[in-house]
């Protein structure tokens, strides 16, 4: 149990709700958090579900941090950020993440990650706003959205920052399947249980086989 999220542990499924009370923002407190997390779900499940608390998937990173001004910390928080996205794309279980809201930037990323993404339907936006606020997308922006976004939509979302409705998302390629949201836990549970018989061995193995390279990049970028 945390502050920052909870952790349960339902059918062999880790569900893993981010909720600090205001925009889930990637603080080194939630990041050691989601550490945590998923050190359990290796411990206690098969399966894994990352959520957003409602209204929205994640914020970004601690403001606090960011307008400190110190370069040092800002580097590390988001070193420790990567880090945490890095160990969601090749997590060796299946991995679920529900859109309950907004997912902009590094919550649009946290999607990028999962193995399945269910979308709440609604006025939602999701996608990568970088180019809009002056950012040049870091190694492992490149790395997610070239490999899980469709071609055709490929510069419209990360060059052009355009934002997309949780219905168009899915054509985008940042979900799999939106839901009205009081379907949104019940179906992401579903999908696990239904991930979680597969050959746990064989979904390990093939994961890393088309994701270990790209993760590898992405760590090799931080030490540079």
């Amino acid at each position: 149990m945390s502050e920052f999220l909870t952790t349960e542990i339902e059918n062999n499924v880790a569900v893993i709700t981010l909720d600090d009370g205001k925009a889930n923002a990637a603080s080194f407190a939630m990041l050691e958090a989601m550490n945590d997390a998923l050190d359990e779900a290796l411990k206690y499940a098969k399966a894994t579900i990352l959520m957003g608390r409602p209204g929205i998937m994640s914020g970004g990173f601690d403001l606090n941090v960011i307008k400190s001004g110190n370069a040092a910390e800002i580097n590390k928080l988001v070193e420790e950020g990567v880090r945490v996205l890095m160990r969601l794309y090749g997590h060796s279980q299946p991995l679920v993440v529900a859109a309950t809201g907004h997912a902009v930037a590094l919550g649009a990323f946290m999607l990028l990650t999962g193995d399945y993404r269910i979308g709440t339907r609604g006025n939602f936006k999701i996608g990568l706003n970088e180019t809009a606020i002056g950012l040049v997308l870091p190694s492992f922006g490149i790395e997610l959205a070239g490999a899980r976004l469709s071609p055709r939509y490929l510069t419209r979302s990360a060059i052009s920052s355009e934002l997309f409705d949780s219905e168009k998302a899915v054509d985008v390629g940042f979900l799999d399947e939106v839901a009205d949201e009081l379907d949104v836990r019940h179906k992401a549970i579903a999908k696990a249980e239904e991930l979680s018989t597969l050959d746990a061995h064989a979904f390990s193995g093939n994961k890393s086989a088309f994701r270990r390279q790209a993760i590898e990049r992405v760590l090799e970028s931080l030490a540079g």
